[in-house]
């Protein structure tokens, strides 16, 4: 107990001894007053956490918070009448719930969204006949004159949108675009003098470094969340266009259009999706680049609608087996699958087995780089491509197409038997397969063992080149897998797609 006492005597005596010395040292030399600018003071969190390691977001928070804003879409829901007493009815009305006003869900979803389902406006559970749904979501100003981002599934199908800010005013907003494709809209407020954020380059951007999210996870507005990148350049399911920014940062229902900043204060990107197994965040989610959020955003302003470039390729990841296949150091680029053949692509002389390295100077690392690269050109310019094939490289030149175009791909055929080193029975395709399938050359599987096996080949495939040079008959595939080394690509159709196989021979 003493010990304590005169520990904390002595830190007093020692902080006032600093104090008066911090006195009598400012009596000599009064600094003049300093003028921090909102921008300076937006930086001060960066500049404290590169000293004590400690990030502080308060004066990011402060200075760019007030342009984050609230966004509510409702829905008009036609609603039938429910019968009572607990019979089927004839209406034909939806099941509801009965509702507990003790409850304490009930009281927050009456808090948020005016009722729960089945509830009327006063919360008793009538039936109206037009039920609005809402719902929230998160958005940000771009532009003092009332422009705000967010993401398109915020406000898909709204009858109407409100916008919220932080100075509790509200105002109905007009869609100006939405672009499903990326995930973006584009909302406009009749408004002046707006707080907005300050847009910065995700490509600046480096893994591990902190990041800020606000926005309304649940209604909640103006939460803010922080965690670091996780990832660049994430490619998901579904998602070709967007090399989304991954996070660990905490976002939930709601969060959804709200920005991600980096310690300067910047916007790098807009919080879209997270995966989760439960509903609710489990460390992994996912913001839109904020560099292709304004593409789209200039697309939808000026045009109301979003071009996007085409080259009419299909192309895979490379790997360590189809690098050695095609002669290359490391597996980098994007493997070319498929070619339709009346797109760009073939116009350039491009082919299945060519690997693309380079778009316009611009290196690709993974496939999932290209199409990215390539919708963000505008229809009719021109592309300078490189690629790899035949163990050099070459560059070609594609006049890009539109992304509304369509796409396909071509290719014959001969007799069965087991190809012993790839381990694979095979026979030519008949007509009515030709026919069926739009190929004129092949050797269809049917039977898969050994080394073709294991790298996944299935009876029912049809071989169509191996590293890159077409195959015709069985004794053609026979010769050319006795020539081969350790390792061969396979290309392959199944199901209407084709794909590069790996496969070591060992």
């Amino acid at each position: 107990m003493n010990t304590k006492v005169v520990t904390r005597s002595a830190v007093a005596i020692a902080v006032a001894v600093a104090l008066s010395a911090g006195y009598v040292a400012g009596r000599r030399d009064v600094p003049p007053p300093q003028v921090i600018t909102p921008a300076q003071a937006a930086m001060m969190p960066a500049e404290a956490a590169a000293k004590t390691g400690i990030p502080d977001f308060s004066g990011l928070v402060e200075t760019y918070g007030p342009a984050v804003v609230n966004i509510s879409a409702k829905h008009v829901v036609k609603q039938t009448a429910m019968r009572g007493g607990g019979g089927s009815g004839s209406g034909g009305g939806s099941q509801q719930l009965p509702i507990d006003p003790s409850d304490p869900f009930y009281q927050f979803f009456k808090h948020f969204y005016g009722g729960m389902p089945g509830m009327g406006g006063d919360g008793s559970g009538g039936a109206q006949p037009d039920t609005p749904s809402a719902s929230l979501g998160s958005g940000f100003i771009i532009s003092p004159d009332g422009y705000i981002l967010t993401n398109a599934h915020v406000v898909d199908g709204a009858n109407v949108v409100t916008v919220k800010l932080t100075d509790k005013r509200e105002f109905k907003a007009k869609v100006v675009g939405a672009d499903k494709q990326s995930d973006v809209a584009v909302l406009k407020i009749d408004a002046k003098d707006l707080p907005t954020v300050k847009i910065g380059d995700p490509r600046q951007s480096k893994v591990g470094q902190w990041v800020v999210a606000i926005g309304s996870p649940y209604g909640f507005d103006n939460t803010v969340t922080s965690g670091i990148i996780s990832a660049k350049s994430r490619s998901l399911p579904d998602e070709n266009y967007t090399p989304f920014i991954q996070t660990d940062v905490p976002v939930n229902p709601g969060n959804s259009g709200g920005p991600l900043f980096n310690l300067q204060g910047e916007v790098i990107g807009i919080n879209s999706m997270i995966y989760s197994q439960t509903g609710g965040f489990q460390g992994l989610s996912f913001a839109i680049p904020i560099t292709e959020a304004m593409k789209v955003k200039d697309d939808l302003v000026k045009t109301g609608h979003v071009s996007r470039g085409r080259l009419g390729v299909a192309v895979q990841s490379m790997n360590q087996t189809l690098a050695d296949s095609f002669g290359m150091d490391k597996p980098h680029g994007a493997l070319v699958s498929s070619v339709d053949a009346s797109g760009p692509a073939a116009k350039a002389g491009l082919k299945p087995g060519d690997v693309i390295v380079a778009v316009n100077g611009e290196q690709v690392g993974d496939s999932s780089d290209l199409p990215a690269l390539i919708a963000g050109m505008k229809p009719g310019t021109k592309a300078d491509i490189q690629i790899w094939r035949d163990k050099g490289t070459r560059d070609l030149t594609a006049t890009i197409g539109s992304l509304s175009d369509s796409k396909v791909a071509s290719n014959d055929t001969q007799q069965s038997q087991m190809q012993g080193r790839l381990g694979v029975a095979v026979r030519p395709l008949t007509p009515e397969e030709k026919s069926n399938s739009s190929l004129d050359h092949g050797l269809l599987v049917e039977q898969a063992g050994g080394a073709a096996e294991s790298a996944g080949i299935q009876q029912g495939d049809v071989i169509l080149a191996v590293n890159g040079r077409p195959v015709s008959s069985a004794d053609q595939l026979k010769q050319m897998i006795a020539q081969a080394g350790n390792s061969i690509a396979l290309l392959i159709q199944r199901d209407d797609a084709q794909i590069f196989v790996p496969v070591d021979l060992g």
